[in-house]
């Protein structure tokens, strides 16, 4: 793929020259603040950055079959290389030192930066086990024979990201390489661009000068999907990084020193590519949201690209199944592509198809869809809606809907689960088939859940309001596998019988994924032909006795989700129990709304008052006009649809924003505060009604419809 560069702005930051004093430096500092982490890895640095290497380290090193290295030329260039030998050319005399045999080799790069004195960086790793270590020290050279790595720090890594892979060797590791060489300047041939295009796996080498010419190396391994790495139309690479140990050794080094090396490996040819140029750091931006799995990007710009074929004495070959379960869960530049498509035209209906239709139960479907233009869908949150638009014979104009997704944000399909009980629902149940095209706009609400926050969560669903609770439970076990970190979640959900219950297997497969850390407590209101604690945990309904019962009632964040009775009691139940208000989430269905009692007085300004006289409303788009009258009571929606218009409307109760207008001239006010956001020119016509002009005059309200 060659695409453009990203035009998200670079992270901007100018080293001070002070020294921290500590185990980290300030662009990793920098790095880590961010992302709010810098106070835990003050202490997690004390802890496993170390001057030796520990036992266990000194017992790995000497097993491997390569090592990979970086290093800085006299240019001040940084060169990661890969370089092999039969297991034992790595050892450790004492634990301040590890002994290097391996001979200078003239086409590698990065030799010029190995002579005595010279600062190193290295990362040692087993790709069939998925084992690594790195560190980095000072060159102690006394032949072109070997060296030795005196201690700077060493400290262990996680496995993640690793594809699992075999070796053998295919000639004498000391004989002289025999493959050619190709200095590429800065461009990229066309075997370079399929190496990095058809990679899963390459490392990167970095370095920053301390205070007191103290210079630190760093070389690290990054992993992904094959072609996670981008090579961008002006032959620059984009690189998205991953969740990891939240060090930020490379990044941070990046943003001190924005210089970077990078090595790519052909593990069949024993080709090397080895590249060193200027890099960046990105952290926001709609790439970012668009791969699925990224945290933020990087950027290497080429200056120097050289090209050794069949220079490794050693070949791998890949494990069955060997692929990184950490890396099949991010995503690829493809989708994101079309991901990023799909976010240029947000705004607009787009026709999607019914790709799969599954039967939740007696009166539930699910419906799986895709862009029928090949585009991808939106990057959503966990609990949003979709809108929907179809054609229902016996209506004049299409209708339209809003269903919560009940996909999580990494599937690559939207999936809305449907209850039969009206008009535009009955369609979807008795007329639709897979391979069938209906409408649908971006995702959108208020009513999602962080899997990241700390904090406990406890999801209650009744009956259909299982749906966003669904597409919650896949994200928090998504984003738990890929950080290694599970949200502690307790989901209750009660349903009328067994038959009327969704997402049985589902469930139970998320609960085993989510290794302890997802309690499910299902409750039949009639549990008649079920089994105790194979079908249900409890009977009858989820009340404050049943809650009081199973929670710790500790600190927690609700969600709730269910018809407008239900979720009204568990909130007034949960009140009741002194939970404060910001802690309970609530998803309305239609126009009701949850009656809520705040601990303080919100911080949002009032409604204005509505309009005391008569007031005419302009429709500037179809040259109609109205009178709203204050005692009548109509919402501008309902005026509007007097007037013979058809404004798209969803939910009526300012909670779906399918009605959001613009106001071109006058103010509107809600009898109720809507729910759904609008910017400041803007009016969910189906809750709104003309406000009380500031300076009395009669001045009439114009809207863009």
């Amino acid at each position: 793929m060659n695409t453009p560069v990203t035009s998200s702005a670079p992270v901007k930051f100018t080293p001070s020259g002070t020294d921290t004093n500590g185990p980290w430096h300030e662009g990793e500092i920098h790095m880590q603040k961010l992302v709010g982490v810098d106070e835990r890895m003050a202490e997690v640095g004390k802890r496993v950055l170390r001057d030796h290497l520990i036992d266990q380290h000194r017992h790995f090193y000497p097993q491997l079959p390569f090592a990979v290295f970086g290093a800085v030329d006299d240019n001040g260039d940084v060169w990661a290389t890969l370089r092999a030998n039969h297991p034992g050319f790595l050892h450790s005399p004492d634990p301040y030192q590890l002994a290097v045999d391996i001979p200078r080799d003239p086409t590698d790069p990065a030799d010029a930066g190995m002579d005595d004195g010279k600062a190193i960086g290295m990362i040692g790793i087993e790709l069939h086990t998925r084992r690594r270590n790195r560190l980095n020290g000072t060159i102690a050279r006394s032949s072109d024979s070997g060296f030795a790595i005196r201690l700077g720090h060493s400290y262990g890594n996680c496995p993640q990201y690793i594809h699992l892979r075999d070796f053998e060797f295919v000639r004498d590791p000391l004989s002289s390489q025999t493959g050619s060489h190709a200095d590429l300047e800065s461009t990229l041939n066309d075997k370079a661009r399929a190496m990095i295009s058809e990679a899963d796996t390459f490392f990167v080498a970095t370095y920053v000068d301390r205070p007191g010419e103290k210079r630190e190396v760093d070389v690290s391994h990054r992993g992904g999907k094959p072609g996670f790495v981008r090579i961008n139309a002006d032959g620059s690479l984009t690189i998205p990084d991953f969740a990891g140990n939240l060090f930020f050794n490379t990044l941070g080094n990046i943003l001190a020193n924005p210089k970077a090396g990078l090595v790519f490996t052909d593990f069949a040819t024993g080709d090397v590519l080895q590249i060193t140029g200027d890099a960046d750091v990105i952290i926001d931006g709609p790439e970012i949201a668009a791969f699925q799995g990224a945290e933020r990007l990087w950027r290497v710009f080429p200056r120097k690209v050289i090209l050794r074929k069949a220079t490794l004495p050693i070949r791998w070959r890949d494990q069955i199944d060997g692929a990184s379960p950490n890396s099949l869960l991010t995503g690829d530049w493809e989708t994101a592509e079309r991901k990023i498509a799909a976010m240029q035209n947000a705004i607009i209906w787009k026709n999607f198809k019914i790709a799969r239709i599954v039967k939740e139960n007696r009166i539930i479907k699910s419906f799986h869809l895709e862009p029928l233009d090949g585009t991808g869908t939106l990057p959503y949150k966990a609990g949003q809606h979709l809108l929907i638009r179809v054609t229902v014979p016996g209506h004049d104009k299409p209708l339209i809907r809003t269903y919560t997704l009940s996909s999580g944000p990494s599937d690559n399909r939207y999936r809305i689960s449907v209850k039969r009980e009206g008009a535009v629902s009955s369609h979807l149940h008795d007329h639709l088939a897979e391979g069938d095209v209906i409408e649908a706009r971006a995702p959108a609400g208020d009513f999602s859940i962080d899997a990241h926050v700390k904090r406990p969560a406890v999801l209650i669903a009744g009956g259909i309001g299982i749906t966003p609770m669904i597409s919650m439970l896949r994200h928090i076990v998504y984003e738990g596998l890929r950080t290694r970190g599970f949200r502690p979640t307790w989901l209750f959900y009660a349903a009328r019988t067994l038959e009327y219950r969704a997402f049985d297997d589902e469930l139970v497969e998320l609960v085993k994924a989510a290794q302890g850390s997802i309690r499910l407590v299902r409750v039949l209101a009639d549990p008649t032909d079920a089994e105790p604690r194979k079908d249900y945990e409890a009977s009858g309904h989820i009340d404050m006795d049943l809650l009081r019962s199973l929670l710790p009632f500790d600190d927690f964040d609700f969600y709730l989700c269910g018809p407008p009775p239900f979720m009204q009691a568990i909130y007034d139940g949960l009140r009741g129990l002194n939970i404060t208000d910001t802690r309970i989430h609530a998803e309305a269905f239609g126009p009701a709304s949850l009656q809520r009692s705040h601990d303080s007085q919100p911080d949002l300004p009032e409604l204005a008052p509505a309009s005391s006289t008569d007031t005419k409303v302009d429709f500037s788009g179809s040259d109609k006009s109205a009178i709203w009258k204050p005692d009548d009571g109509k919402t501008l929606l309902e005026l509007a649809e007097d007037a013979g218009l058809a404004p798209e409307a969803s939910c009526r109760g300012g909670n779906c924003g399918t009605c959001r207008t613009k106001i071109l001239q006058g103010n509107v006010t809600y009898k109720t505060r809507p729910s759904a956001k609008t910017a400041q020119d803007e009016a969910l016509i189906c809750c709104a009604v003309p406000a009380a002009a500031e300076d009395g005059s009669d001045e009439s309200l114009v809207l863009a419809l």
